[in-house]
């Protein structure tokens, strides 16, 4: 028998290849998110008149954000230490980001449902509101993001007519949403507040929704998903749940969660397969996220809002552009001591998923596993 210290040496030495070699691994299949493209930086509305807008170019707080923290780093005695380089300030109170994949049949019950609360609570951005119990004034105003991830239906052209006929007409004729009947539309919403961009190849849900949240101009931000599910009015739950949680420097995440649905009829009747499925990703992230993350009940739900502050320390540092993107978000979240709540909401079974049960959760473990190490082994940082 060998002695033991080399015993010791020779296992040091197979567990230091074994971390290389995984390290390597990692590095090659980690996900890397392409840069966007010059039109995909850019965006299309209805005019006042009617007519479709040319494109303009989208704002992007992100761009100049980026551009201050590179000039922070070059000069350290600057008193901005990235990521604590301010963004720039809200021009309105609520954006709605909505990532789409051919969605032409699913996408104007959505909206209906959207810009009906939104106009109604959130009214026009110009006009500004002072709280009675504080005192200060609160930004109104609202828009919608719609970020066609490649569709090649007429995603684009339902979203564009639907504008156009909200912007002009008293008198409109809504679609009924999957939550909301016959509803009346009493004013007409502003010209502008829904922009429609553009990607040229299909990224994935996750690329649309990081792509539109470095396009937003509101104080709060929400992503939620195209056909309708979650119920739009529990958008002020959102507000509410992340209002009260928020730090010193206005950094909080809401999470809407259906986890009080498990044993409704809504879960109960879906197979069995995609409940078993569901429970063992649950299980899994519980052991492969840090303790924060693990504790939400419901991490996949597609309405999440977050507060303009906490932009910073999450979107920058996005990788992933498929379906376990909301699992980044909030690890990023946790590992920047950004405060998270999850707030109950309404939530529905629609009919045209695009998600392969089968294929799609096993991606989703497998994204996990490879988000979760490259994270570890530090192929992924904050640079």
């Amino acid at each position: 028998m060998p002695p033991t210290w080399a015993l010791v040496i020779a296992l040091g030495c197979l567990f230091g290849a074994l971390v290389f070699w995984a390290y390597i691994a990692v590095h090659i299949l980690a996900p890397v998110p392409r840069p966007p493209r010059r039109s995909e930086k850019q965006y299309t509305t209805i005019l006042p008149e009617g007519d479709r807008s040319d494109v303009r170019e989208l704002p992007c707080w992100f761009d100049k954000w980026d551009a201050e923290k590179k000039v922070a780093k070059k000069n350290p005695n600057s008193g901005k230490t990235p990521p604590q380089t301010p963004i720039e300030p809200a021009e309105l109170f609520m954006s709605v980001v909505v990532p789409a994949y051919n969605e032409e049949e699913r996408l104007t019950g959505m909206l209906e449902e959207a810009v009906d609360y939104l106009q109604s609570e959130y009214g026009n951005a110009n006009e500004l509101e002072r709280e009675a119990d504080t005192g200060r004034v609160k930004r109104k105003g609202w828009e919608i993001v719609l970020v066609s991830d490649g569709s090649t239906d007429r995603t684009v052209d339902k979203a564009l007519d639907f504008a156009r006929e909200h912007q002009l007409s008293l008198h409109k004729t809504p679609r009924s949403g999957p939550w909301a009947k016959n509803l009346k539309h009493e004013d007409n919403i502003p010209h502008g507040s829904i922009r429609v961009v553009q990607l040229e190849v299909n990224r994935g849900k996750g690329g649309a929704v990081t792509h539109g949240m470095r396009h937003v101009r509101g104080q709060y931000v929400v992503f939620a998903d195209a056909d309708g599910a979650s119920r739009f009015t529990d958008l002020g739950k959102l507000v509410e749940g992340c209002q009260s949680v928020e730090d010193k420097e206005g950094r909080g995440v809401a999470i809407g969660s259906r986890a009080h649905l498990v044993g409704s009829e809504a879960v109960v009747k879906r197979s069995k397969l995609r409940n078993f499925l569901m429970h063992s990703f649950h299980l899994l992230l519980r052991f492969m996220t840090p303790p924060a993350t693990a504790s939400i009940k419901d991490t996949q739900c597609g309405f999440k809002l977050f507060s303009r502050p906490s932009l910073p320390y999450i979107i920058p540092y996005m990788h992933s552009e498929g379906w376990i993107f909301d699992v980044e978000m909030l690890m990023l979240a946790e590992s920047a001591a950004i405060p998270m709540t999850e707030v109950a909401i309404g939530w529905k079974e629609v009919m045209g998923s695009k998600l392969n049960v089968i294929w799609d959760s096993l991606g989703m473990a497998w994204g996990l596993a490879i988000l979760r190490a490259a994270w570890m082994l530090g192929v992924y940082t904050r640079d």
